[in-house]
């Protein structure tokens, strides 16, 4: 019995240890993953660049250490993201709230016609202006 608790807390220890060292690092997003300023109202109910929006069924929201948040967790917060459209509906879909080393990245898309005319380094998760 022994053995196996110290074993759960070398476990925990290590979780707790690897999350703020993982939140100040780039998480890879996908070259269609646009930035913009989110305000999560009544779900699923939004605002996205000052505009109305709308989550999606099953839209997942990470927030800055990548773990999955509840929408009512942040609710009424302004939060600057990277997030992904659903084609089919334009409904949001994926959203990643920005940690402060993601944020220093300040060359992002904002919009599909933006993405179009950059082109994208999924290595370094970098945009260059063509």
């Amino acid at each position: 019995m022994y053995r196996c608790a110290s074993i759960a807390t070398l476990a925990v220890a290590a979780c707790l240890a690897w999350a703020p060292a993982h939140a100040q690092s780039h998480r890879p997003f996908p070259p269609q993953a646009l930035r913009g300023e989110l305000q999560l109202l009544q779900f699923p109910e939004a605002t996205l660049n000052g505009q109305p929006a709308r989550l999606a069924p099953g839209a997942r929201l990470r927030g800055d250490t990548n773990l999955l948040l509840q929408p009512a967790s942040v609710m009424g917060q302004k939060l600057m993201v990277h997030y992904t459209v659903e084609q089919r509906t334009g409904l949001l879909q994926d959203i990643w709230v920005l940690n402060p080393v993601e944020l220093a990245n300040k060359t992002w898309p904002r919009s599909a016609e933006e993405a179009a005319r950059w082109s994208f380094e999924p290595g370094t998760q970098t945009w260059t202006k063509r």
